[in-house]
């Protein structure tokens, strides 16, 4: 990989589990980058180690040539783009936004519109990986925008992932991928969490049974990854039961307009809905085991996972 431009400015809004992994990545590189968060003092915080933390998400976009989005959802992306202080308003003509969030297709393929029309560009760039191939630059990035887009990124989306596959020369092609991707993930989470369920119901001892799964051919990364939550019962959310309410909703939603049958998701879907509902919609994806009674095992305070 080719190192960035020195004199390429880039700016990272919303420090949460992955895009302060990232933003820790385009420091590696020498980017020093700008960063934004609502909340007070991240930013700050960030900074201290090296990068400029900003004021605003508009006094970021003012002075970058690139402005990386790693928020939530449509909604978070539409406000920091044209809510009150807005990035889109701020940006230099001919700057790029990349947006990393998992959103419909269609709306990613407006936004780019809308952004093109006042002169800026944008890359449909959802991401994968979870909090920890963030911070260590080994996530996947699956990007779709203009051919001058990902030039004018200058080596900054390789900073931050292993993989940066190009899709397309126009937005929703990233977004379609990351909702297929999103479809096996929750589906995997589903199906580990009722295998585990069904182990503890049964008496099998679970740290055993874990391991012969890991070491089976009915084992997936999710098992291996969520079913270790459990094993320890912390539940402290690095990606959230609502995340999946929202992800599998944007699947369903994107087979309903093509009316394609996806059985398997919407029960998966369902099985985060009704975990949710329970109380659990903050806690990490894996608290779905929690809607099957009296399987989970007993929660107890433990260190943070990487």
């Amino acid at each position: 990989m080719s190192n960035p431009p020195s004199n390429l400015t880039v700016g990272l809004i919303g420090l949460g589990a992955m895009g302060s992994g990232m933003a820790q990545s385009l420091r590696r590189a020498g980017l020093a980058p700008h960063v934004f968060d609502v909340r007070p003092g991240v930013a700050g915080q960030f900074a201290r180690d090296g990068g400029t933390a900003c004021a605003s998400a508009a006094e970021l976009a003012a002075v970058c040539d690139v402005v990386i989005c790693v928020v939530v959802n449509a909604a978070q992306t539409e406000d920091v783009l044209f809510g009150a202080g807005g990035v889109a308003a701020a940006l230099r003509r001919g700057s790029v936004f990349v947006m990393c969030s998992t959103v419909d297709p269609n709306w990613a393929m407006g936004l780019e519109k809308r952004l093109e029309a006042m002169g800026r560009w944008m890359l449909d760039a959802p991401i994968s990986g979870g909090a920890a191939k963030a911070a260590s630059g080994q996530m996947t990035m699956m990007a779709a925008g203009r051919p001058e887009a990902f030039a004018r990124c200058g080596g900054a989306l390789e900073a931050m992932a292993a993989k940066v596959y190009r899709l397309g020369d126009r937005a929703g092609a990233g977004s379609k991928v990351k909702i297929i991707n999103q479809l096996l993930a929750g589906v995997h989470i589903a199906a580990a969490a009722e295998a585990m369920a069904l182990g503890l119901r049964e008496g099998v001892d679970p740290a055993a049974l874990y391991d012969v799964i890991t070491h089976s051919a009915g084992n997936s990364w999710m098992f291996e990854n969520r079913m270790a939550h459990v094993l320890a019962a912390d539940y402290t959310p690095l990606s959230a039961v609502d995340i999946f309410v929202k992800d599998l909703g944007l699947v369903l939603d994107m087979a309903r307009a093509s009316k394609f049958p996806l059985p398997l998701s919407s029960t998966a879907h369902q099985m985060f809905m009704q975990a949710s509902s329970a109380g659990f919609a903050k806690e990490d994806d894996s608290a779905v085991i929690k809607i099957f009674p009296g399987i989970t095992l007993p929660e107890k305070p433990q260190p943070a996972r990487g």
